[in-house]
């Protein structure tokens, strides 16, 4: 016996649409719909390059920084002798941090836990979200839409006490995160190696955690435990796993996109295989102790994956602290090219760790003219809509499930942007 149901998906990021195909009382087969582009890539053709640095911040309000910081190194790419301060490069790295940063702590409020009858709760993101975007104005000048970051460097030029301000910052988001997320010092949740002590402990992260083991839904939203990442940094690793070995060689080159034929969202493959992206491959990568046991137990489901979103916040906050100790006020900010972007021609790819995964532009410029630009989305990656032979990272977590409220906490799970998906 078989029935179909469709479901409108709303409170993400725009909107989806999921078709809902069951077999036996069970879900055998999903098509995702994106409902509508803003058709941003074409809308950069044709534009002067530098264009792109104020356009492509606002592909999404909630990770445009991401945009623009895999805007500026594809155009960078494009240099044959570009040359970038280390100061530079550690002002970038600070303030994309703490764009996922405040997206960790917005998705694990705003989507997370509403899902489990917690909307009391929503609004405690303000608090952490607009710490972190404070930080990253201090550098960027403003937050979100800022443009700071430009061919050659930042526009920025941080004094000592602009540090300070953002060391402060900083540690009231770890204070908020030991009062509210979980009531251990950062410190020894990050060298914690078994994800059910987390369950032992007080806050709003072992409340969801017991709640979803309550429910039995620890192992629920299992793929095909396949990872991978392209944004490395001084953090982050790149590389793709199946499930726990590990290849650190990855091609840009060998990325497939292909049109879906309902959805305005494009499908991505990696040498014709569907991979998932975002803080759970990202913590398979780096072999975070914490995460590699709860994989062990619960493998990729949405027990992993949001218990590896939330251990990113701490792993990013003392990293962050640690890149402003290696910060040298005295070096440049920016370095003018050799070459006018106006005489460029050639074409450039960046790969950036956005909150959801890795994020890519490609670009084609012919003398500073954008002739070509192309952006694959971290949603594109876990949300592609595939075949019922080929199913998806998404598709796939949520086949076998018995209706659509439970598929909707797995599709949840992986943070769906449609606005950001749909450029």
């Amino acid at each position: 016996m078989t029935n179909n149901t469709i479901k409108l998906i709303e409170k993400i990021e725009g909107e989806a649409k999921l078709h809902f195909h069951f077999e036996n009382k069970k879900i055998n087969h999903i098509d995702i719909e994106f409902l509508a582009t803003r058709n941003i890539e074409k809308i950069l053709e044709g534009k002067n390059a530098l264009d792109a640095l104020v356009i492509n911040p606002r592909v999404c309000g909630i990770c445009g920084h991401a945009h623009l910081m895999a805007t500026v190194q594809a155009l960078e790419n494009i240099y044959p002798d570009l040359q970038l301060s280390q100061k530079a490069k550690i002002l970038r790295e600070l303030t994309l941090n703490f764009e996922l940063i405040q997206n960790h702590f917005k998705w694990f409020y705003l989507t997370v836990l509403p899902l489990f009858g917690h909307k009391q709760y929503i609004l405690k993101a303000t608090t952490p979200s607009q710490l972190m975007g404070k930080a990253i104005a201090v550098f960027g000048g403003q937050y979100p839409h800022t443009s700071y970051s430009i061919v050659g460097g930042v526009v920025c030029d941080p004094t000592f006490s602009d540090i300070l301000k953002v060391e402060k910052f900083i540690d009231e988001t770890i204070s908020f995160y030991e009062l509210h997320m979980i009531q251990v010092a950062t410190e020894d949740f990050l060298v914690c190696t078994n994800s059910e002590k987390v369950l032992s402990a007080s806050g709003d992260l072992p409340l969801i955690m017991n709640q979803i083991k309550s429910n039995h839904f620890e192992y629920l939203g299992q793929s095909y435990d396949r990872f991978i990442a392209f944004g490395g940094n001084s953090y982050f690793t790149t590389g793709k796993a199946n499930k726990t070995t590990i290849n650190p060689n990855i091609d840009i080159s060998f990325i497939d996109e292909y049109e879906s034929f309902n959805s305005f969202a494009k499908n991505v493959t990696y040498k014709n295989k569907f991979f998932e992206v975002g803080p759970l491959s990202r913590a398979i990568l780096n072999k975070t102790p914490l995460i590699k046991d709860s994989h062990r137990r619960y493998k990729d489901s949405i027990f992993s994956r949001i218990l590896a979103r939330i251990c990113e916040i701490p792993q990013l906050l003392n990293h962050s602290k640690e890149l402003l100790k290696e910060l040298r006020l005295d070096e440049p900010s920016y370095i003018k090219p050799k070459i006018d972007i106006k005489e460029l021609s050639g074409s450039g790819v960046s790969a950036v760790e956005a909150a959801r995964g890795s994020l890519i532009h490609k670009v084609d410029l012919e003398k500073g003219l954008i002739k070509k630009y192309d952006i694959i989305t971290p949603t594109q990656w876990n949300l592609s809509n595939g075949t019922k032979e080929n199913p998806a990272v998404a598709q796939m977590a949520m086949i076998g499930v018995e209706n659509e409220k439970t598929a909707e906490i797995i599709f949840k799970s992986f943070d769906v942007c449609s606005v950001c998906t749909t450029h």
